[in-house]
């Protein structure tokens, strides 16, 4: 039940690339009680679900939303659904007004939005949506305040514009880029941002809608980019040609860096308009904010990487099929299995269970790494997330983290590994691993689509031949080198 002598706040995308790091900055605050709207209660870490309520469900199921909304006093709205279905201008309609709705049905004071700088006339789709959101959120004033913040690439470890940038300067010494890098926009520390989403829980006007657009000094994403190579002690060429349409764009993109193509086309077309601040409410409303320089934020986001600390990232969110995990942990539908077992030979649990937790990302796949890269070029050809999205940190996993082309399903420790496949596959696929009686086993599900499916499982046996048994066998190699590790230390 909500504390009537706390400020009760409902967080909504509390397991996306700002909801994250929200969150950990509230639970911080003693003057507030958090709780979460979430479509998967597994996401949440699990010494932060003792910390907060939890309600499992999203905006379109109004029962569990009412609920959610029982004696809040602020809610923030950080949902959106860059990249996602076909149809998500209806979707963020929807979701926006049964939000609205039932914020003023619980009597809520304030809703906080974050959408993104523009002007309508030069939007792309994916941006207006995200101004109609703000709209319909805002659409009824005399009922309930909406504080709507509006910002440009926010640059942070993790975020799809740092990760661009990022992989495009540190791989390419020189670049031959569309005439949209000279375009125009007010970029924005991650860290910026949640300070105004939090100091907005406490501002004092509550008499009217407030548009707050935020950002630091204006810069063309060719600025962008040479001044994170300075940043990074790089030298880089750019060169801006006129031929290099938004879809052959996105093609460079998804080839270069970790972004999936619908995602990379969304991302395309808001490059190809000026995201300018508009107004100067930042400034009048949280004067003692002053949003740090664009390279002070690359620093920033390049110690969080070196140091293993990155808190989110732009695939962690729920707001796409693509990027949820809620109900696919239907294993048991498989219908084909690749199943290899190692015998431990007296090795810890411990040691194998981390050897598992390491895989991907700069790891790799060990000796034949070349062949999941090849099989991350094609994904990433027909449209998937292929291997260069890497995962998070290095050596920690959660529930719902992005493992190159998997997602992590569930986790037990020392115990057991489930991975759901994200690459283009006719069917669905899972890997596990399951330490249980001094043995590893490894096993690859599989429920196909139709006759294509079975002939893609069969086509692909002879490689599962060679990379399963070769991954479980090094899975306990690099144990055997992490349990030497542990006992020199002792």
């Amino acid at each position: 039940m909500p504390d009537k002598n706390l400020h009760n706040i409902l967080l909504t995308g509390a397991t996306g690339y700002i909801g994250r790091r929200l969150k950990d900055r509230l639970l911080g605050r003693k003057d507030l009680r958090l709780r979460l709207l979430v479509r998967n209660r597994n996401k949440v870490r699990p010494e932060v679900l003792d910390k907060v309520e939890v309600f499992e469900g999203d905006t379109f199921n109004v029962e569990v939303l009412a609920k959610a909304l029982e004696g809040v006093d602020t809610a923030f709205y950080l949902i959106h659904s860059m990249g996602s279905e076909e149809n998500f201008e209806d979707l963020d309609r929807k979701s926006a007004e049964n939000f609205r709705d039932a914020c003023i049905e619980a009597k809520v004071k304030r809703i906080i939005y974050l959408g993104g700088l523009g002007v309508k006339e030069t939007a792309s789709t994916h941006l207006l949506s995200r101004m109609e959101t703000g709209e319909i959120l805002s659409q009824y004033p005399e009922k309930i305040q909406t504080i709507w913040f509006r910002a440009g690439a926010i640059i942070g470890a993790g975020s799809a514009s740092f990760e661009i940038i990022n992989n495009l300067v540190q791989k390419l010494p020189s670049m031959i880029t569309p005439r949209w890098v000279n375009t125009k926009s007010q970029p924005i520390g991650v860290e910026d941002v949640v300070n105004y989403l939090e100091k907005s829980i406490t501002l004092e006007e509550t008499s009217k809608n407030l548009l707050v657009d935020i950002g630091s000094a204006a810069m063309s994403f060719r600025e962008m980019l040479l001044a994170a190579a300075e940043v990074m002690g790089l030298k880089r060429h750019i060169i801006p040609v006129p031929v290099l349409s938004p879809k052959l764009s996105s093609y460079w993109l998804i080839l270069i860096t970790p972004i999936p193509f619908k995602l990379a086309q969304a991302l395309v077309e808001g490059m190809k308009s000026e995201t300018l601040v508009l107004n100067q409410n930042a400034q009048l409303y949280f004067p003692d904010i002053q949003p740090e320089p664009y390279e002070q934020a690359v620093g920033r986001a390049l110690k969080e990487i070196e140091h293993d600390q990155v808190l989110s990232r732009w695939c962690d969110s729920s707001g796409s099929s693509a990027c949820d995990i809620k109900g696919q942990d239907d294993i048991h539908r498989a219908i084909l299995r690749d199943i290899r077992t190692i015998d431990l030979n007296g090795l810890s649990a411990a040691a194998v269970f981390q050897s598992a937790c390491t895989l991907g990302g700069q790891t790799g796949w060990y000796t034949y790494d070349i062949l999941w890269k090849l099989r991350g070029l094609i994904d990433k050809l027909i449209g998937g997330y292929g291997l260069n999205r890497g995962r998070r940190e290095n050596l920690n996993l959660r529930v719902g983290d992005a493992l190159d082309f998997w997602k992590v399903m569930d986790i037990k420790k020392n115990k057991r590994l489930l991975l759901v496949a994200q690459m283009k596959v006719p069917g669905k696929a899972w890997l596990e691993f399951d330490i249980q009686s001094n043995v590893l086993t490894q096993t690859a599900h599989f429920y196909p689509h139709g006759l294509l499916g079975r002939m893609y499982w069969y086509s692909t046996l002879p490689i599962h031949n060679v990379i399963f048994v070769n991954l479980a066998e090094k899975i306990v190699e690099q144990a055997k080198k992490y349990e030497a590790g542990q006992n020199e230390q002792a």
